[in-house]
């Protein structure tokens, strides 16, 4: 049988829009395939960049922990910088490092040193002082600067060590205080003892050194001691209450040492020695000179 014309168009027109539903199904379909497909590979780039970013940090702070691990921090290094540089001291550090740690040695050589010195000039002052155009030649007497440097060295400075620690002691002991200090310890210096002492023992060493007899340095001693001890009292009693006034005691040899060079000067300018044949003169000349 033949379908009617209405019914076939019917067919026709519902077969079409049945065709067309399931094309846009399957256009909806593929989109939504696609929009899927998209956002999955968006996930994986952003989980990829993100493993990426903490596998690169962890890799830096690993780097920085091993650097940090090889290098000590700022201030360790300062410290270690300063463990291993030693800090330079200034002569008068120094000096007195050594004046603390071993007294006797460093004030040996100090006296050593500044003996030679006030030798040399005893020597070389007298002769530039002296204005005669017929003065002789000068001739540096070496043997005797050697004596005056052993003098200062192993008997002055030990003795003078002794000396000025027993007049501290003697000062606590008497309970002095204030501007008494410096007059006691003058007194005793250079009325009592000292002085006596050390001259006698500078004009007797000397003679000795030079190779005579004891009663000949006794006879020396008793000969210039008193004129010794008269210079001494008009320039080192001003001298020495100042020193015990305002220096520390174990630097108080070192100021009478530093003013012995002075007084040198001025006492071998002042009574230049005699002509070279006059042997009392050679001897008298320097020991009015080193009195402390």
């Amino acid at each position: 049988a033949v379908a009617p014309i209405g019914a076939a168009a019917t067919v026709t027109t519902t077969s079409i829009l049945l065709g067309e539903k399931t094309s846009a199904r399957v256009v909806n379909k593929s989109i939504d395939t696609a929009t899927k497909f998209w956002w999955q590979q968006q996930r994986r780039c952003l989980s990829n960049a993100t493993k990426d970013t903490t596998v690169k940090k962890a890799s830096t702070d690993a780097h920085i922990s091993l650097a940090e691990a090889a290098a000590p921090s700022a201030p360790e290094t300062a410290v270690a910088a300063t463990k291993d540089v030693v800090p330079r001291q200034s002569f008068v550090q120094w000096y007195e490092h050594h004046l603390q740690e071993r007294p006797v040695p460093t004030k040996m050589v100090t006296g050593s040193i500044l003996w030679s010195l006030g030798d040399v000039v005893a020597q070389v002052v007298p002769y530039m002082a002296d204005k005669d155009e017929n003065k002789p030649e000068f001739h540096y007497d070496f043997p005797r600067t050697g004596r005056a440097a052993f003098f200062g060295f192993a008997i002055h400075a030990p003795a003078s060590h002794l000396h000025f620690n027993f007049l501290e002691w003697m000062t606590v002991k008497g309970g002095f205080s204030g501007l008494s200090i410096p007059v006691f310890k003058t007194v005793m210096e250079q009325f009592v003892y000292w002085s006596w002492i050390s001259n006698s023992m500078y004009h007797g060493a000397m003679e000795l050194m030079q190779g005579h007899s004891i009663p000949q340095a006794v006879t020396k001693i008793e000969d210039v001691l008193w004129e010794t001890q008269k210079a001494q009292w008009a320039f080192w009693i001003p001298i020495q209450l100042l020193n015990f006034q305002f220096i520390p005691v174990r630097h108080q040899l070192n100021v009478v040492l530093l003013t012995s060079i002075v007084w040198t000067a001025l006492l071998s300018a002042w009574y230049p020695p005699k002509p070279q044949g006059d042997e009392t003169e050679h001897d008298s000349s320097k020991p009015v000179v080193q009195t402390e």
